[in-house]
C-alpha cells in the first residue's frame, strides 16, 4: 500500500491571514531550509573558516563546534549537499529542515517583547547585530540571532512553534503585534 504525504508547516491552520501588518511583526518563515553543522574533532577552526556566510547561507552559532546554518536560496536537500562538499572531512551535516521552524520578530519593541521572556541583555553593545545564541524564552529552547537593529530571528523545535507563537504573543500583549507567514 502506497501512502501520499504532503508537508504541512506546523502553524497551518493555527494562524490566519492578518488584516493589517502592524509595527511590530512576527513573521513565520515557510521555507528555509535548515541544517546542523557539527565539526568533526579538532577541524572546528578549519569548519568555521568555511562556514563564513556568502549570501547563499547565513551560518549562526549554536555551541562549541555547531553552527545553525539557515538558507532562503537553498532546498533543504540542496543546502545540505552543498555544505557537504565545502566542509568534507572538517565536519558533519544533519538536514533540520522539516524538524525546527523559523521566525522573525522585528519592529521597534521587539527588545522589549523578547525581554519579557528571555534572560539575556539584548542592548545592541551587548548583542549586536550577527550575534546568536541558544537561549530559553520562557520555557522553550531557541536559537535566538539578532538580524538587524531592530529585528531577531528564532529558531525552535517543530513541535514546539505554536507554544512559542502563544509566548510571544503573550509577551507582547502591551505592544501591538501582528504574526501571520512571511512573504520572503
Amino acid at each position: 500500500m502506497a501512502y501520499d504525504y504532503q508537508a504541512v508547516h506546523a502553524l497551518d491552520g493555527t494562524i490566519g491571514a492578518i488584516s493589517e501588518r502592524r509595527a511590530n511583526h512576527l513573521a513565520v518563515h515557510r521555507a528555509t531550509a535548515i541544517a546542523v553543522v557539527l565539526a568533526a574533532p579538532g577541524q572546528t577552526a578549519e569548519a568555521a573558516g568555511i562556514l563564513v556566510a556568502n549570501g547563499e547561507f547565513e551560518a549562526r552559532f549554536s555551541g562549541p563546534g555547531e553552527w545553525l546554518i539557515l538558507s532562503e536560496v537553498h532546498a533543504p536537500e540542496t543546502l545540505c549537499a552543498e555544505l557537504s562538499v565545502r566542509l568534507g572531512d572538517f565536519a558533519f551535516v544533519i538536514d533540520q529542515s522539516h524538524g525546527r521552524v523559523a521566525l522573525t520578530l522585528a519592529g521597534p519593541d521587539a527588545a522589549r517583547i523578547l525581554a519579557n521572556g528571555i534572560a539575556i541583555d539584548l542592548h545592541a553593545d551587548v548583542f549586536p547585530v550577527g550575534r546568536a545564541a541558544n537561549v530559553l524564552c520562557n520555557h522553550l529552547s531557541v536559537n535566538l540571532a539578532r538580524t538587524a537593529a531592530d529585528s531577531f530571528d528564532l529558531v525552535v523545535m517543530r513541535s514546539f512553534a505554536e507554544a512559542l507563537v502563544d509566548d510571544l504573543k503573550t509577551m507582547a500583549r502591551s505592544h501591538e503585534l501582528s504574526v501571520d507567514f512571511a512573504t520572503r
